[in-house]
């Protein structure tokens, strides 16, 4: 495939012909879109919950892995079927009926678009400040927040091809530029932790958190990168070089930011404020710019691949557009979704919360359907039906519709959020008792969705017709 070429294919299936690479190509955009100082910034921000070093990392590591083990999972069927991942949702869901999760999908990946490229513009602001004292600093933000939206939106235009090349160099001039940072904060590394005095309540609210911060918001984009590998490729190769490339990278920095706080207790409320500008404090003048640059090209990497798969929703939803121009659509969404985050809001740490929270049960139920089917009906054949790309597919699965809509409402029910606009939508499950204690704190909803969307969906399906 040329990587110069703008790619033209949408959501049907890749053809044999088109289909060529290694399981382990899968590492470099999965690594690259996860390898940013953000997973430093958790790794501070999770000691705040009362977490000793050995908890801390152990909460983080534990999410890491089981999120993105899911991603995992789904990338499998998209190596099976040369399909993305929404439209792979007509299986289970039929093809009218996907369009609920699509849209949700969709509304995902502009959301994790506008936050990653928002916090690029922060980041770079906060840097550039230090750089040059005698820019604005609403100037500042919006340069760099137009130099990070135009990189997503030409990068994403191009396609698969040129992500995949674009994300292995990224990956690479990230670990370098990331050693170097760690070289020079080594010294205030440290480990005087008190845990300990956290309860269950934390380290069940660190887990959940590190699952809707990682692989939860990813679970939707799977299949996208694995369509182009041959139907022949191996599923635990595809599974495993998914798993490794999303959760190793942040995994390592999760235990630097851990060890930083260690070091620097007072970093953890520094950085809840503006993680990039806080990990920098320290940092001497001459590495600013190559700190600068690590910064909001690994939030872009990450911004670069939901982009792209925003698209693929938008397609899947049944929009008679092209994928380059879906990709333009979400672009603009993403301006503006920014501009609001950056030069409107008052409370973005509140917001960027809520979304995850809310954004995590769906996914966490929806991925739960989705592997629930696969599971169920792999004794079919590795062959995707390509009838449900077209409209006389199945219109709606119930059992799937149902499953996925039940278990979103009881775990919104379950979660909390610190934004005051959303007081009266989430949580409506709890007593007040509850929402003042640690269980809401842990947004148990997240798993409370994963296990009862799939145990409901099993149910249902056992009982109802076999699909034809």
């Amino acid at each position: 495939m040329d990587t110069l070429a703008v790619e033209r294919n949408g959501i049907n299936a890749i053809p044999e012909g088109e289909r060529r690479g290694r399981p382990s190509d899968l590492f470099w955009p999965w690594a690259g879109s996860n390898l940013s100082l953000f997973g430093v910034a958790f790794g501070v921000y999770v000691v705040g919950l009362g977490l000793g070093v050995f908890p801390a990392i152990v909460t983080g590591a534990v999410g890491y892995v089981l999120s993105f083990g899911l991603v995992g999972l789904v990338a499998v069927a998209g190596s099976r079927s040369g399909v993305p991942t929404m439209t792979l949702g007509r299986a289970p869901f039929g093809y009218q009926g996907n369009k609920l999760p699509a849209a949700l999908s969709y509304v995902s990946n502009v959301g994790w678009e506008t936050v990653l490229v928002t916090l690029a513009a922060q980041g770079g602001a906060a840097i550039l400040g230090r750089v040059a004292p005698g820019i604005p600093a609403t100037t500042a933000t919006a340069v760099c927040f137009a130099v990070a939206a135009l990189v997503t939106i030409a990068v994403g235009v191009y396609g698969h091809a040129m992500i995949m090349v674009v994300q292995r160099y990224l990956t690479y001039a990230f670990v370098v530029l990331t050693v170097i940072y760690m070289v020079l904060m080594a010294p205030r590394l440290g480990t005087a932790l008190e845990g300990g005095e956290a309860g269950p309540g934390a380290w069940v609210g660190g887990v959940i958190f590190a699952m809707t911060l990682l692989g939860l918001g990813w679970v939707n984009c799977g299949a996208d990168y694995s369509r182009y590998l041959p139907s022949a490729s191996r599923p635990s190769r595809v599974a495993l070089w998914t798993t490794l490339g999303g959760a190793l990278p942040p995994m390592v920095l999760l235990v630097f930011g851990v060890l930083l706080a260690g070091g620097d207790p007072e970093l953890a409320g520094a950085a809840a404020g503006d993680p990039v500008g806080a990990l920098a404090g320290a940092l001497p003048t001459w590495f600013l710019l190559p700190y600068l640059l690590t910064a909001i090209g690994g939030f872009l990497a990450g911004a670069i691949m939901d982009i792209y798969s925003s698209g693929l929703s938008m397609l899947a939803l049944g929009v008679p557009i092209r994928r380059h121009y879906a990709v333009l659509i979400d672009g603009l969404l993403m301006v503006l979704g920014g501009y609001y985050l950056l030069f409107v809001s008052t409370s973005f740490l509140a917001t960027f919360q809520a979304f995850l929270a809310i954004i995590g049960v769906v996914m966490a139920a929806w991925v739960a359907v989705f592997l629930v089917d696969l599971w169920r009906w792999r004794d079919g054949g590795r062959a995707y039906d390509e009838r449900l790309l077209r409209p006389g597919a199945p219109a709606v699965n119930w059992p799937g519709l149902i499953s996925l809509v039940a278990a979103s409402v009881v775990g919104i029910g379950l979660i909390s959020s610190a934004d005051p606009n959303l007081t009266g939508v989430v949580g409506f499950l709890m007593s007040e008792d509850l929402k003042a204690g640690t269980f809401a704190s842990a947004n148990i909803g997240v798993v409370v969705a994963l296990v009862l969307a799939g145990v409901l969906y099993l149910a249902i399906s056992s009982v109802a017709p076999r699909r034809r």
